[in-house]
């Protein structure tokens, strides 16, 4: 089992570099005898790479035709983001006023569960549902539910390059610090501040993304 781990390991790192390098065009079908031949390995260390890789946000599977690699188009990151901003801001200002003590503590569990999986590097496939809730848990007094319905799609879409950021960008304990913020300006209803974090706090992720992704594209041109 250790060996096969390693391997695993071993196809998972070298997989990952050349999908962030370009070799790996987005929407690429990675077929799982192809990449076991290609790595002299069989099929179970490739299934276990693509399927962290999948926790990682650069690989998803389709139901009955296997796994692809994901889109990775800056357009596209920063639309998702640009409209995240427009309507988490406009959400948060509407539930700010309506937050209750129990609201706030169902965030604040929230947000020391998503700490305590950031620290210790566990539980990726959960971070970005963990940055999701405790959103949602301060958004919720809005009672918006059509708004909230659209922010919860736009989550779903965004959260492989979520977790890419807090991945690969070093910025694990900026996140944490703004998001502890976030929560004490919505205790003490400070709803312009809050607004304005939050804003920051979204674009700032979307730019650490992107300059992610344009080193990497740098980088493979010049190999």
């Amino acid at each position: 089992m250790a060996t096969y781990k390693t391997r695993a390991q071993f196809v998972a790192d070298d997989l990952r570099r050349r999908i962030l390098g370009g070799e790996f065009k987005g929407g690429t079908q990675l077929r799982q005898d192809a990449l076991a031949k290609d790595y002299d390995v069989s099929r179970i260390p490739v299934r276990e790479a693509l399927l962290t890789l999948e926790a990682e946000g650069l690989v998803e599977f389709h139901a009955h035709r296997g796994a692809f690699t994901t889109e990775l188009s800056v357009a596209k990151i920063r639309e998702l983001f640009d409209l995240r901003v427009l309507l988490e801001t406009y959400v948060l200002r509407h539930a700010i006023a309506g937050l209750t003590e129990a609201d706030l503590k169902k965030a604040e569990d929230i947000l020391l569960k998503y700490d305590e999986a950031l620290n210790t590097g566990g539980e990726i496939d959960n971070w970005s549902e963990y940055n999701f809730a405790f959103h949602q848990a301060l958004y919720a007094p809005a009672e918006l539910p059509e708004t909230l319905a659209l922010i919860s799609q736009l989550n779903t879409k965004s959260d492989r390059y979520i977790r890419m950021q807090l991945l690969y960008t070093q910025e694990i304990e900026k996140a944490e610090k703004e998001h502890h913020g976030l929560l004490e300006l919505a205790r003490q209803g400070e709803a312009d501040r809050a607004c304005g974090l939050l804003r920051t706090h979204i674009q700032e992720a979307c730019e650490g993304i992107v300059t992610l992704l344009e080193e990497r594209a740098k980088q493979a041109e010049e190999l």
